[in-house]
Parts: structure tokens; sequence; C-alpha cells
């Protein structure tokens, strides 16, 4: 169905963005080159760092922090289950093992640092923390963790791109930062990522290993510099494109802009949905000013069935996601490492209810009550 009334995300690509990817066109640079330093230089300025490392996508920028860290056989990695399923793919192709932890609760889709505490053991490397829809997860306790247990903290901020918080800027806080430039993200240039580490060598590894780690880059190699390179450890192909960091770069001036008007659109569901019998809306404790609110989820009550709602949205026009089926359900998660329903019962009943509506930076009032109106009207029991 692609006449939606609302739309679950809308990309918003005007005429800069146009004419950004025209001018790198007319330059003959295509692959990473100048426009891609300019634009890791000005993120990094947003986010406060030194530098940061842009990357093809949001799975390139995780699986290059578990390359740069050495993680492999023998090593855990503790990780939400609750996230979009490349998380755990880095580490478990890695040869480490993806721990799987609960979720806060339906208040709070974030790691619960209790529940990490509990499942670190003398094998554990590095805690995994997502930043579920742009809200913050809890970093000050997952950062004392991380330093009583001598582990790395790398923050999965897909979902929140420069987004200050009373914690701190996402991304920032930790060992590593990771983020996704993704078609339905806030910062969103088709397919690219980023990466921020604290420690340089950390961050060094990353960039050289993000180009086949190889020891001069083909823009020394354009300038005039050696022609030829040794590769000493084993990399991959995990460089941009300067038409996506072209395209970054636009969006990345207009981002704090179009975050506005997310908080806004935020402000009227809550206020909006309130009222409505037995539903949840996770991180409405939270200043709406501190979330990138890329998404936002509601959960509904027990035994009002989500495919039925989903249904009702769907024949009143209104688009609908889920984020995310638990990873730790999937058959290759099941049959790796044996678990399956019943191993993480907090987030098996929250998420069974999960449900996004529609949010954009281009969504406006009446978009906003029309969603209200159907989910209301969905709001039933079956006949």
């Amino acid at each position: 169905m692609s006449d939606w009334k609302v739309s679950l995300y809308r990309p918003e690509i005007g005429a800069a963005e146009m004419e950004a990817v025209a001018d790198v066109l007319r330059s003959g640079w295509l692959s990473t080159g100048p426009v891609t330093q300019d634009f890791e230089a000005r993120y990094a300025a947003a986010l406060g760092v030194d530098d940061a490392v842009a990357v093809a996508n949001g799975t390139a920028a995780l699986h290059l922090a578990v390359l740069a860290l050495r993680l492999g056989p023998g090593d855990e990695v503790i990780l939400p289950s609750l996230n979009f399923v490349s998380a755990a793919a880095v580490v478990a192709l890695s040869g480490a093992t993806p721990v799987f932890a609960e979720i806060g609760g339906a208040h709070d889709l974030s790691i619960d640092p209790a529940d990490v505490a509990a499942r670190i053991t003398p094998r554990t490397r590095a805690v995994v923390a997502m930043h579920y829809g742009g809200y913050a997860a809890d970093l000050q306790a997952l950062t004392a963790l991380a330093r009583a247990h001598g582990l790395v903290l790398i923050e999965d901020a897909a979902h929140a791109p420069a987004t200050t918080t009373a914690q701190g800027v996402l991304g920032t806080v930790g060992d590593i930062g990771c983020y996704s430039f993704f078609a339905t993200k806030n910062l969103a240039v088709g397919e690219g990522g980023m990466v921020v580490a604290r420690d340089p060598d950390i961050r060094a590894r990353i960039r050289r290993l993000r180009s086949h780690a190889l020891t001069v880059s083909a823009q020394d190699r354009h300038r005039g510099g050696p022609s030829t390179y040794d590769v000493d450890t084993f990399g991959l192909n995990y460089r941009p494109t300067e038409i996506a960091c072209a395209l970054g770069r636009v969006q990345l001036d207009a981002l704090a802009a179009k975050g506005k008007r997310r908080q806004e659109a935020v402000r009227q569901y809550r206020e909006q949905l309130a009222g409505l019998p037995g539903i949840t809306l996770p991180f409405a404790d939270r200043p709406v000013e501190e979330s990138a609110h890329h998404l936002f989820p509601v959960v509904l009550p027990e035994g009002l069935d989500r495919d039925l709602v989903q249904d009702r949205l769907k024949a009143a026009g209104i688009q609908s996601g889920v984020h995310y089926p638990p990873t730790h359900l999937f058959t290759a998660y099941r049959e790796r490492y044996g678990l399956g329903p019943g191993s993480l019962p907090v987030t098996e009943s929250v998420m069974g209810r999960q449900l996004s509506l529609p949010l954009y930076a281009g969504i406006g009032d009446r978009e906003v009550r029309l969603v209200v109106e159907a989910v209301r009207a969905a709001w039933r029991p079956a006949p």
C-alpha cells in the first residue's frame, strides 16, 4: 500500500540536497574524498569530539567497532535483544557470543543495567547500549558497570544523531559511538554511518579497517603520495560515497530545526493519547528536548491484539510499524545459542504489544490528529 494518508516515515529531500549531489557529480570524485572529510569534521564538531570516521552504513559502524576491539571466540558481548538485528549479527560474525539482556519495561525500552550486571562473566568484554528511538539509555549506570569490570561500552546511537542529553551527547559518553544514516533515520542519506571513539588508537584502527587496512589511502596516492601500499591486517571496504556525505552535510545543517518539529509532534501525541485506556507511552517522563525522537512507540494493553490494531490503522490509511522483533527469537539465534520464548520475559511481553506510530520532520498537526483519531477508533476489542 503506497497511498497512505500518513506514512510511518518520510525522508525530507529538497533542492539543497539535489544541488549537493549535483556538485559531487560535477567534481568527478565519487568515493571517499574531500566531501567525506568535510562531513566528518562537521559531524565531529556537532558532537564536540576531535574526529569522526564516516562509513558505508550503521552496520559497518558496529562491525568496525567489534573489529577494532579484536573481539572473537571466547568473548561475550552483552546487548539488548530489543534492537535491529545488525548489532547482534556483527558480534556473532566475529566469533564472539552475543548475550542478550532485558529492557527496563514498557515505560523504558532501553537495556536494563541491573540485568546487564547479572549477566557479566569473566568472558564479558563489552556492553552495547542502544538509545532506543533517540532516548538515552542509562549511561551513568552502564558506564559505572563498565569501569568496575574493565569492559568497553559501545553506544549504538543509530537513532540519536548529535543528540544532547543531561548525560552528555549520545554516542560520545562511552568508549565507541556508532551512528546510522539510513533512509529512515533523522539524518538520512540512503546508506551511511559514522563512528567515534575516545581512544585515538582505536579511532585510527577503525579508519584503516574501513578501507582494506591499506597503509596509504587512494586520496593520498591521488595527491602524489606513495603509489603502492602495504596491508598488515585484514580490513574491509566500508567506505562511504561522496554523494552520501554531500547529502549528510545538508541534512546535518537542518537537523536541529527538523528536530524541533519532531519534538512538537511528540508533545501533541503525548497530550492527545494520554487518556486512552491501558496505553503506555514509553519515555513519557523524559523531557522532549532530550531525545532525537526517531520513533514514537506505544505499548498496547494486554488483550488488545496488535495485528488487529494495525489492520484497522491500515484501513484508515495510517501506516504503523514494530520496532523491533526481539533478536533472540530469530531462528539463527535460537539455533546457535539455544534461546527461545521465555528467555527474556520482560522484552517478550512488551514487544508483543509495541507499535510505532508515524513520526518524521515534516509531519503536521493535521497528520498527528488523523493518526490519533485512527488509533482511538482502533482501540477496541475484537467483535
